[in-house]
């Protein structure tokens, strides 16, 4: 069964934060809000993890997993971004945005795009998803926490527990959003809008 962290919005407790985050360091998978909607989160590594997301979301090879990121320069680590595409990014974040970028050799191969060799990134402008990968110390591997059939992604921590209680070892109450980021692929330095959601996708039009 997971366990139900109801954390405060504005400042999250940083114990519950800390037992969060001690389960996704032994290798498991949280269901977590973020500015967005609420996401599916695991440690880089944890090859597990990642399998478990496959199959509650029922995903092929070809989806691009998010690397939730706390800052630029955590960022910077695990994607190649040139000077005219990090202004672009930089004004935007933190936001609802999810960019699609060249991944570094730091991101797990079986992360990345087939293909093309890209990862997702973005910086949540979120209270508790800040607080999760700050105390983590490193990118939260992510993933919207759309079920399969379903036309909206869920928004309600209890529904989440009830819905997904064998499959993730934590869900984490909170206000979150209730659409998916705006998806921007910056994969060939101009800016391609794959998917328009919660971030106004106006300046990269």
């Amino acid at each position: 069964m997971a366990r139900y962290f109801d954390v405060h919005p504005d400042n999250p407790q940083k114990r519950a934060i800390g037992q969060v985050v001690d389960l996704v360091r032994g290798g498991g998978l949280v269901a977590y809000p973020t500015d967005s909607c609420f996401a599916l989160g695991c440690q880089l590594g944890n090859r597990d993890g990642i399998e478990r997301i496959r199959t509650i979301r029922h995903l092929d090879d070809r989806h691009h997993f998010t690397l939730v990121c706390q800052d630029f320069a955590q960022l910077g680590q695990f994607v190649h971004i040139s000077n005219a595409v990090f202004r672009s990014i930089k004004a935007a974040t933190p936001g609802s945005y999810t960019f699609i970028l060249p991944a570094t050799k730091e991101v797990p191969r079986r992360l990345l795009h087939p293909k093309k060799k890209t990862v997702g990134v973005r910086i949540p402008d979120h209270v508790v998803a800040q607080a999760l990968v700050a105390e983590l110390g490193e990118p939260l591997l992510s993933s919207t926490l759309l079920l399969p059939g379903h036309e909206e992604p869920m928004t309600q921590g209890w529904e989440i527990k009830e819905e997904l209680d064998h499959q993730v070892d934590a869900v984490i109450d909170g206000e979150a959003g209730t659409e998916p980021t705006t998806v921007i692929d910056f994969s060939d330095d101009v800016p391609e809008i794959v998917r328009v959601g919660a971030g106004d996708p106006a300046p990269f039009e």
